[in-house]
């Protein structure tokens, strides 16, 4: 059962329900499951970077795990392994530790993961993302397979961060440049509290407030943080964590059925993104 503070309301827990989890099925279970009707799988994205001097570098990625395994043991939605290298050229290499790919690396991986996931017959897709940089790179894919594969496949993208209205302003209630803030760190603290250095933990003040540019990390932190990790409570990132695992849920379930609000209308000429594979 998890442990409630009674910030986010929630309660329950998973009750002993399991995440399906794509890498621990076989070929025939895979088959079966699509022969039952299951036509999306949940696909998290993460990063390995530098998360200040408390957090481990594994963070965004078991943060985007948790939360679709959480959500996977809900619904029974599959969910395939994690992307655990990402875009965090932002980050620099100015703290050692993180990995990153060019965007164009991770936009093609997310185009060559989906053509063997379309092979096994699941068209719906929903990539969940818990590392910002990653976004712009990720929608890019989505927008490439959209055209290319038209009619043939639904994809989306959600944030862990924004998941629900509450998570959005818990995960800001520190700064808006979200990393390795108190939300993060309460989240790890109930994920993998063994990776968590807690002495070693430094809050340092959001800079990017009204700036114009885009700045590297080591421009606006002094330390690869932004905001208040200190107040880091494991208590809370099990609440926050079933939060956003419900919150994900919600979204998965309507991924499932939902449908293109209108027809192609008669008014169009040719129907677009709809290259024939």
């Amino acid at each position: 059962m998890l442990q409630t503070t009674g910030y986010f309301g929630v309660g329950g827990g998973l009750a002993g329900r399991q995440p399906v989890l794509w890498e621990r099925m076989t070929w025939k279970s895979i088959q079966a499951m699509h022969a039952r009707g299951e036509r999306l799988v949940a696909l998290p994205v993460g990063a390995t970077e530098q998360h200040g001097p408390h957090l481990p570098l594994s963070t965004d990625t078991a943060i985007a795990s948790a939360v679709c395994g959480y959500a996977s043991a809900l619904t029974g939605v599959p969910v395939l392994p994690a992307i655990s290298y990402a875009v965090s050229v932002g980050h620099t290499q100015h703290w050692p530790g993180t990995v990153s790919l060019t965007h164009e690396t991770l936009a093609l991986s997310i185009r060559e993961a989906y053509e063997w996931i379309h092979s096994a017959g699941f068209d719906r897709i929903l990539i969940v993302n818990s590392h910002f940089g990653n976004a712009a790179t990720l929608q890019v894919a989505i927008d490439r397979l959209r055209y290319e594969y038209g009619e043939k496949l639904q994809i989306g993208l959600v944030e862990t961060y924004f998941v629900t209205d509450q998570v959005k302003e818990y995960f800001l209630s520190d700064g808006d440049d979200i990393h390795a803030n108190r939300a993060e760190t309460d989240l790890m603290l109930h994920i993998d509290p063994d990776a968590c250095v807690m002495e070693a933990v430094e809050d340092d003040e959001d800079r990017t407030a009204g700036t114009v540019f885009s700045y590297v990390v080591p421009r606006t932190s002094r330390n690869g943080v932004t905001g208040r990790p200190s107040l880091g409570n494991a208590d809370r990132g099990a609440e926050l964590l079933e939060e956003m695992g419900q919150g994900l849920a919600s979204i998965l379930e309507t991924a499932r059925t939902e449908e293109a609000p209108l027809q192609w209308s008669s008014q169009q000429g040719n129907q677009q993104g709809t290259t024939q594979r």
